[in-house]
């Protein structure tokens, strides 16, 4: 970006005194401002729902273990430890010994291994597979949440830029128009004016003050989002250069994009996956018509010191192995409603997926257009804002002659104002254009924020050049303020009768 020169003729060098000394006010100590860069790795460490995603892709990728879980063997170990009381009593004839008569204790310890290996479980198989499409979507939805952070991270810290440059123009403005309204009251004090151009400048300035203020509380707010996503707070950001060329898309072609949109955007990927486990869903229901093979062993040991019928000790082990077969026979329609719910959510899931490449296809184009419109809106306001200042030289050198009034002047220097904070906001939505261009696709990393951040500057102020104004309190001599006062008063008349501006 270009300005136009300083205008130093008819007012020599106190216009530019007065310029660098507004410049140097709007100039903010920036030895701890952040960049790019450093908020994108505080967002890392310590956005909240960076943290949550990363949680959560943790237990996704459980889930293939668990899934291989239903395919491998199975061992179970039982042990068991008993006491048995048992109280006989007997009619005994007359003469028998009285020892067929009391109480006797048996004890009785075992313990067993069993195995159940899967031999045919077709719905454990597609179980697994399941398993192992959750995590490759749970590794999906980690890159989603990653893009997220970046552009949400970076829209903060554009934000936060934008309100500070809304602050800077509007305390620039405010400056310009009290050095605009300190001169209209000295001219109108010595006779060269009227009160209107006081007032005109009084009323301006009124409304710069409340601009300010609400300027102000903005920045607040956007900072005060951006310690959300960062945990620390920011009081100062490193600004975009004003000569920094923005990043074109590259290749320049809008259907390249929207087609790697539809092939690689994470929201497909994930739509894809959605629809593969839907269609295994399908394939698991119809498992419940098949059988299910499994091979069982066994291995255990019991003790025991007695029984009720015998007072013999006895001991052994027992091991067993074989095949067992399952066949289901009816289960009251179950397994046929389940398969027509199955395959209804899987033309969900494909409708999902078709959904989701339109949906990456489109965003894809409209970004890109926001990129490249948003370059040529940016060339067109730089050019605006080259205009706009000469503007306001002009109408100050007229005002200064006596053929411009003072809303003239303060007319030229608003639209100077809007101009660069429209261009201001222009490039960084182009920057965030190119971002979410790239998000779309899936190829957005950190190395793209290395090189916005080497667009920015340690000067945020920098951009923000005031136009030269004349001194404050300069006035005219008399006879030139009698013949600027003729002038006035003419183009006064000249704009009540409705005839053109020369």
């Amino acid at each position: 970006m270009t300005f136009a020169p300083f205008a130093v003729s008819g007012v020599t060098r106190t216009r530019l005194a007065i310029a660098v000394s507004l410049f140097a006010l709007l100039q903010v100590p920036v030895a701890s401002a952040a960049d790019l860069l450093q908020v994108y790795r505080d967002a890392q460490s310590n956005d909240a729902q960076f943290a949550s995603a990363r949680s959560q892709l943790l237990a996704t990728r459980e889930k293939l273990p668990q899934g291989r879980a239903g395919l491998l063997p199975l061992v179970v170990g039982t042990a068991g430890a008993s006491r048995t009381r048992l109280e006989q009593t007997a009619s005994l004839p007359i003469g028998a010994s009285p020892s067929a008569s009391g109480t006797r204790f048996f004890n009785n310890n075992n313990w067993q291994l069993q195995l159940s290996q899967p031999l045919f479980r077709w719905d454990r198989w597609e179980t697994y597979k399941q398993g192992e499409l959750a995590a490759m979507a749970g590794e999906v939805t980690f890159q989603q949440a990653q893009l997220d952070l970046i552009t949400r991270s970076s829209q903060a810290y554009f934000d936060v830029l934008t309100a500070q440059d809304n602050l800077y123009l509007a305390g620039a403005q405010k400056k310009a128009i009290s050095e605009q309204l300190a001169q209209a009251k000295r001219n109108f004090e010595v006779g060269t004016a009227t009160i209107t151009d006081a007032n005109d400048a009084q009323a301006r300035y009124d409304l710069a003050v409340s601009t300010e203020i609400a300027a102000q509380s903005a920045l607040e707010v956007v900072r005060a989002n951006l310690q959300q996503i960062t945990g620390k707070p920011v009081d100062e950001l490193l600004g975009l250069r004003p000569e920094a060329p923005l990043p074109a898309p590259a290749p320049a072609d809008v259907n390249a994009w929207a087609s790697q949109a539809e092939a690689s955007n994470p929201q497909v990927s994930l739509a894809s996956y959605n629809l593969e486990t839907a269609q295994r869903e399908t394939n698991k229901a119809r498992a419940g018509h098949l059988p299910s093979v499994d091979l069982v062993a066994s291995y255990g040991f019991n003790n025991q010191t007695g029984s009720a019928t015998q007072a013999i000790s006895t001991h052994y082990t027992a091991s067993q192995i074989g095949v067992q077969l399952s066949m289901p026979i009816f289960a009251g329609g179950q397994i046929q409603s389940r398969v027509r719910e199955t395959l209804a959510l899987a033309d969900k899931a494909a409708s999902d997926l078709e959904f989701a490449r339109r949906t990456a296809a489109q965003t894809a184009r409209q970004t890109y257009s926001g990129v490249s419109n948003g370059l040529a809106q940016v060339k067109a306001l730089e050019a605006a804002e080259r205009s706009a200042q000469s503007a306001v030289e002009s109408n100050q050198l007229g005002y200064d002659v006596g053929v411009r009034i003072n809303i003239d002047v303060l007319n030229a220097e608003a639209q100077l104002f809007q101009t660069r904070a429209n261009l201001a906001k222009a490039r960084y939505d182009t920057i965030m254009n190119g971002l979410r261009l790239k998000a779309s696709t899936g190829v957005l990393q950190e190395d793209d924020i290395v090189q916005i951040n080497t667009l920015l500057t340690s000067s945020p102020g920098a951009m923000y050049k005031l136009p030269a104004k004349t001194k404050v309190g300069a006035v005219a001599t008399p006879s030139a303020a009698s013949a600027a006062t003729e002038r006035r008063a003419g183009r006064r008349e000249s704009i009540a009768s409705g005839a053109p501006r020369s």
